[in-house]
């Protein structure tokens, strides 16, 4: 896989260097601009995987920066400030920043910062299209199949969510059981096939023409894609 692509614009050397050998550390590449106009000029030609963006530039209001950024692409932002003002914290996160960093602060925890909200943002959209058959929340533990929501059970729900986290990955009964039921004993591997049956079930009484959970003989089950 391709290295991630960081954009930091802010005015100050001091700020910029530690940040972006602590990036350059984690295995991103880093590109740094003093103003904001030099950035546009770049990100015109390429857009980063996330920008660090000071609020205070010379030149421009970061959070100008932003709404150009935002009318443009989709890609996660995080805002500097010298300011511990409540004001800027509260127009940034209200304007959709994912993160908010007041300086002085430590390069490692905001390099720290910055991978999880890759991680999160790559993960929310790294597959738009299964997301449009099958939603799963871990947080409200729900799920929709083709936008009708399915009344599962705790165990129905937690095999669900495993297989719908990595599409097509062939998942072993024992895997299974070892994720949802950490203490189980080994007799309890038929009873995941008897979830996956009523499974299917709730499943098929929303679209009966469409199996999303594939059976591998002698090795376990994964989720599939219908072909359109």
């Amino acid at each position: 896989m391709s290295k991630r692509l960081i954009f930091i614009v802010d005015d100050e050397p001091a700020i910029i260097e530690p940040l972006a050998y602590a990036l350059n550390s984690d295995g991103f590449l880093v590109e740094s601009f003093t103003l904001g106009h030099s950035f546009l000029q770049r990100f015109t030609e390429q857009a980063p995987d996330l920008i660090v963006l000071d609020v205070g530039l010379p030149d421009l209001n970061g959070f100008e920066i932003f709404r150009t950024v935002k009318a443009h692409a989709d890609i996660p932002i995080l805002f500097l400030t010298a300011r511990g003002d409540e004001i800027d914290r509260v127009v940034g996160l209200e304007l959709g920043a994912d993160d908010y960093v007041v300086k002085p602060f430590s390069p490692r925890e905001v390099a720290a910062r910055i991978r999880v909200i890759i991680k999160r943002y790559h993960v929310s959209t790294v597959n738009p299209t299964i997301d449009s058959i099958l939603a799963v929340n871990r947080e409200s533990a729900s799920a929709c199949f083709y936008g009708e929501s399915l009344t599962l059970t705790r165990i129905e729900f937690l095999i669900l969510a495993q297989l719908h986290d990595n599409p097509q990955r062939v998942y072993s009964r024992t895997h299974l059981l070892d994720t949802i039921w950490p203490d189980h004993s080994g007799s309890m591997e038929r009873s995941v096939d008897t979830h996956i049956k009523t499974l299917r079930s709730k499943l098929k009484e929303i679209r009966d023409d469409v199996d999303i959970i594939k059976t591998h003989r002698g090795m376990g089950y994964s989720l599939e894609l219908p072909n359109s």
